[in-house]
């Protein structure tokens, strides 16, 4: 295993410093316990938006700190949920007097310290609420989580819902348009190879150079299948047919493509892989209306891409557009 860090057991704390260093303007750094939030503090009159999970997803989540999405982020250690005593005192940094909401990726350790945290802020007075993001197709249970788990459809989580709390919406209105998109997003991933958690200091699975896991989970978690090597094309049609068939697209719709790369794919083939997967959206008569391409959602340095669509509407499609100045996203 080679890697750019000095002991890996302080990989986590070690990039905390240097991003909060190099995103001073957009972020605050706060070391003990660690948790990153907007600069300048709570926005007054503001719903805070607040998610977190185990590091390793780099750029998520603390790059999506700042204008229009997240007021709060909560890194644990590599591939571990944050505990109770880091989410808590994030929860209440986000907190200005309109409430608080927690966006949750449904791994079992997220969900149940994010509960924890919640009920905790909420004795302090703390209005707090909860969503859930599971928009994996790929399986309805994993060694992380009962359900889908939650993937590279919690940025648009965490984008539409950051818009409306920009513009003032209360915090059921916030939960409301959280939700919305839970229920409209679907994603679905595939690994080349595995990837390497530094104190682990070995790879997370065993996988052939001939072999793709189809379906695979952002922790390395095993997919649906192993399937041989296949050209770019027919991968793309292996993760975006089961993507649409569960969202159920008519003909007419629009929809947000999104192609994330997990950390070791190159760009030039993220775009190989939205070529198709537009295109294929596009012969079943549905609309490529907004786009993104590019690493937002990794796992350590996993060669592989996932294909995440997002069903829209007016209003999800004035919220996306709505401004946003993070490190990791802005225009």
């Amino acid at each position: 295993m080679k890697k750019l860090l000095n002991d890996p057991q302080d990989a986590v704390a070690e990039s905390l410093e240097g991003f909060g260093q190099a995103h001073a303007d957009l972020v605050e750094v706060h070391l003990d316990p660690p948790y990153v939030t907007r600069a300048g503090g709570a926005v007054e009159g503001k719903v805070g938006l607040v998610s977190g999970g185990g590091s390793g997803h780099e750029p998520l989540h603390g790059g999506f700190v700042g204008l229009g999405m997240l007021d709060a982020a909560v890194p644990g250690a590599v591939f571990t949920s944050p505990t109770p005593d880091q989410i808590a005192p994030a929860l209440q940094a986000a907190d200005s007097g309109a409430g608080v909401l927690a966006i949750v990726k449904n791994y079992t350790g997220d969900v149940l310290n994010f509960e924890t945290a919640v009920e905790l802020v909420e004795a302090e007075g703390v209005r707090a609420a909860s969503v859930l993001v599971n928009d994996d197709v790929a399986v309805e249970d994993s060694l992380y989580t009962a359900g889908r788990r939650g993937v590279a459809g919690t940025v648009c989580v965490e984008k539409i819902a950051g818009a409306a709390a920009e513009r003032g919406d209360d915090l059921d209105a916030v939960a409301e348009a959280a939700r919305g998109v839970v229920a409209n997003v679907r994603s679905m991933g595939v690994a080349l190879s595995a990837c390497t958690v530094p104190h682990v200091g070995r790879p997370s699975f065993d996988l052939g150079d001939d072999e793709l896991e189809i379906g695979i989970g952002i922790h390395g978690e095993p997919g649906r299948h192993r399937v041989p090597v296949a050209p770019a094309d027919a991968v793309t049609r292996m993760l975006l047919d089961p993507v649409a068939d569960d969202l159920g697209l008519d003909s007419g719709e629009d929809v947000l493509l999104f192609v994330n790369g997990m950390g070791g794919t190159p760009l030039s083939e993220l775009y190989v892989v939205y070529r198709r997967a537009r295109r294929l959206l596009e012969e079943r008569g549905v609309r490529v209306t907004r786009s993104l391409v590019g690493n937002y959602v990794t796992s350590l340095e996993m060669q592989g891409a996932s294909v995440t669509v997002l069903r829209l509407d007016d209003e999800r499609t004035t919220l996306w557009d709505a401004p946003v100045r993070t490190p990791a996203l802005h225009w």
